[in-house]
């Protein structure tokens, strides 16, 4: 219980770096989406080389079946490929809503595993913290149109690829964590190639090299391991429902620092989202309540 509970805590700090993407992504506006992830993810990549050579460069580790290198290749680049191909298919706002599914489907997802059981309270829990973060993305309004239904879909595969990557980390406790930086690493090759193909290079700003370096090594670098970690040994419903943290706080962020307005929608959606994280561990309530009794 003890493991399972810092596993949870290292998978929460996972969300609580994806909570400051938004942010440091907005100083760096002018930087094309694959050009982008190919900068943070190689920065992400020489994480994973420094752990990987402070562990004693066992290169055995990365002989892992053909399988373990497609989920977790599909599962970062194919999730950030989709998705941008998703933003220029659709509006951001359905996107982002349909994308959000994720959290959702990691509880849906998790009852395929040994040993856990899907109740009726996991489920709820997630669906009421989503809600608040509908709450929070629908301020103007959602507007569904059958013309971006090709971006419809691409956001849905998004959230159905990354539920299914984080799900399937948990069958596969025995990879080590320096696969997660091969992953990385072969995402910024990914992502370079296809700069070079559809974009056209726009080179970074001094002013704009600190934020990129800094999403690189947090949201996008340390976040991955610690998010491996997490669904790997901590509590995957709760995880999942706490994903939605992450919106909130980019939310909070862009306010504090001028890059958006205050809304009530904010405290509302933080309400839900804790409730909702209340809700879907409701049997581990019930359980310490009746033992302290």
């Amino acid at each position: 219980m003890a493991k399972t509970g810092k596993a949870t805590f290292i998978g929460l700090f996972a969300i609580l770096l994806w909570g400051m993407l938004a942010l440091l992504t907005s100083f760096c506006n002018r930087i094309p989406a694959f050009e982008f992830t190919a900068i943070t993810f190689f920065i992400a990549f020489l994480i994973g080389a420094v752990y990987f050579i402070k562990t004693g460069c066992n290169w055995s580790q990365l002989r892992q079946p053909i399988g373990v290198w497609i989920s977790g290749v599909i599962g970062l680049f194919g999730y950030h490929a989709l998705y941008f191909a998703a933003m220029k298919c659709a509006p951001a706002i359905e996107v982002s809503l349909i994308a959000y599914l994720w959290p959702i489907l990691i509880v849906v997802f998790s009852s395929f595993l040994p040993q856990e059981k899907l109740r009726w309270f996991h489920v709820l829990g997630t669906v009421v913290s989503f809600l608040g973060i509908a709450l929070l993305l629908i301020a103007n309004g959602v507007r569904i149109d059958q013309k971006h239904a090709i971006g419809y879909l691409l956001s849905l595969l998004c959230a159905v690829i990354w539920a299914g990557y984080s799900v399937i980390s948990r069958k596969q406790k025995a990879v080590p964590m320096v696969m997660t930086g091969a992953y990385c690493g072969i995402t910024a090759l990914l992502s370079g190639i296809c700069h070079l193909l559809l974009e056209q290079t726009v080179v970074p700003l001094p002013s704009e090299w600190l934020p990129a370096i800094a999403l690189g090594v947090g949201p996008v670098g340390v976040s991955f391991f610690a998010w491996n970690y997490g669904m790997k040994h901590g509590n995957l419903r709760l995880l999942g429902t706490l994903s939605y943290l992450a919106p909130l706080i980019s939310g909070v962020l862009l306010v504090c620092f001028g890059k958006s307005e205050y809304s009530w929608r904010l405290l509302a959606a933080g309400v839900l989202i804790m409730f909702g994280a209340m809700i879907s561990v409701m049997d581990k309530l019930f359980r310490r309540a009746a033992l302290m009794k």
